[in-house]
């Protein structure tokens, strides 16, 4: 290791890449991406950045037609990575290291273009300045050569190996203590009142019912939640409540997980006897929405993680639940869209772990309660 180590060629342009490898990993927080035919240029992501994509192009460029195909190509690799990520806007910055001197460096839609044949160039560009300004600053180290060479390497291994373990911790898979007891209750709030003779009462006493509600039985609202009207009813959401509270409760923890299952509960139920018309509502499938609207929240900040599966699964789950309910009786879909509206925003509140900036959880518990304030005027006052 330490032969090899001394065998390492120290020219300026692998010293820049180096340096600005350390930058972007270890104080801007990019991720290397790994390509298929990408030689002499690294690609770095960082989806919450400024620039989402920052490619590092050693490789010499010769020509406009050269410095042409380059865009092209970067073009089509951005839009493979947009439709991985769910991304919408890809800003990317290309910094060249080797370009020719008939090459006319020009930026285009999305890409910016910047050339660095020395650290001293970097001072000069103005995108480094307004999006990177303390760039400049962190490439100067104390250490020189090998030493250098060792420092750099260390670091972005550090790093790297520290943001492993943050997304190991969040994908750790822990017991769903939290999803076993919401099903317990739903499942004994089933079958003891059917073993002692008094389903009936309890659904007519504690079911979502609009009239009741507004006439001061509060309790209704999360009460409901936990009912259901027969054993197909509660075997759905209990198996849905399994599948998904699972995942989501792992990702989440247990006391954010139960907030956003109690919170899209009670958004539901007042959707629900916002738009009623005077019909009875029972069942936990708005707080089930809740937890599908969290989880493609969650899955949007881990998108680098999720993509495919926010996209090809949960993404298509929703569309298609929301379709039945609209074209079947006997569905409550208000209340599945008042769930769904109502969990993505509570994670926005509570915050998404390693992600979520105090900004976005603000403006979340804004949304939030502007969300359930208007929920309760609509429900309480504004009855249609």
């Amino acid at each position: 290791m330490e032969q090899g180590v001394m065998n390492v060629e120290l020219d300026d342009k692998n010293l820049i890449v180096m340096k600005l490898l350390h930058y972007f990993i270890t104080e801007k927080n990019y991720n290397p991406i790994i390509l298929q035919g990408a030689e002499n240029e690294i690609w770095l992501e960082n989806m919450d950045g400024d620039y989402k994509i920052v490619r590092i192009v050693s490789n010499y460029i010769h020509n406009n037609e050269q410095f042409d195909f380059d865009m092209f190509k970067t073009k089509r690799i951005v839009k493979k990575i947009k439709k991985k990520t769910l991304s919408f806007n890809m800003n990317t910055l290309s910094i060249f290291l080797s370009l020719g001197d008939n090459v006319n460096l020009s930026s285009t839609k999305n890409v910016d273009c910047i050339m660095v044949n020395e650290e001293e160039d970097l001072k000069k560009s103005n995108i480094i300045k307004d999006i990177f300004p303390d760039l400049s600053k962190k490439l100067k180290f104390s250490e020189e050569g090998v030493q250098l060479f060792v420092k750099i390497t260390n670091d972005i291994n550090n790093h790297n190996k520290t943001d492993a373990e943050k997304v190991n911790e969040v994908f750790k898979m822990k017991i769903p203590y939290i999803t076993y007891i919401l099903i317990a209750i739903n499942v004994l709030l089933y079958f003891i009142p059917i073993v002692i003779n008094n389903y009936d009462m309890l659904i007519n006493d504690f079911c979502i019912y609009g009239d009741a509600v507004r006439s001061g039985e509060i309790y209704r609202l999360l009460t409901g939640i936990f009912l259901h009207a027969n054993i197909l009813h509660l075997a759905f959401n209990c198996y849905a409540l399994y599948i998904l509270g699972t995942q989501l409760e792992s990702f989440m923890g247990k006391i954010k997980y139960l907030f956003i299952y109690l919170f899209s509960g009670l958004t539901g139920a007042l959707f629900s006897i916002i738009f009623s018309k005077g019909a009875a509502s029972i069942g936990a499938s708005g707080a089930i929405f809740g937890i599908m609207g969290s989880l493609v929240y969650f899955g949007y900040h881990y998108r680098v993680y999720l993509g495919n599966v926010i996209k090809s699964q949960i993404i298509p789950v929703i569309i298609l639940n929301l379709f039945i309910g609209f074209i079947s009786s006997g569905i409550d879909n208000f209340a599945h869209i008042g769930g769904l509206i109502g969990g993505a925003l509570i994670t926005m509140a509570l915050g998404v772990k390693y992600k979520s900036s105090t900004f976005e959880k603000i403006n979340g518990w804004v949304l939030s309660l502007i969300f359930l304030a208007f929920s309760i005027y609509m429900a309480f006052i504004y009855v249609v």
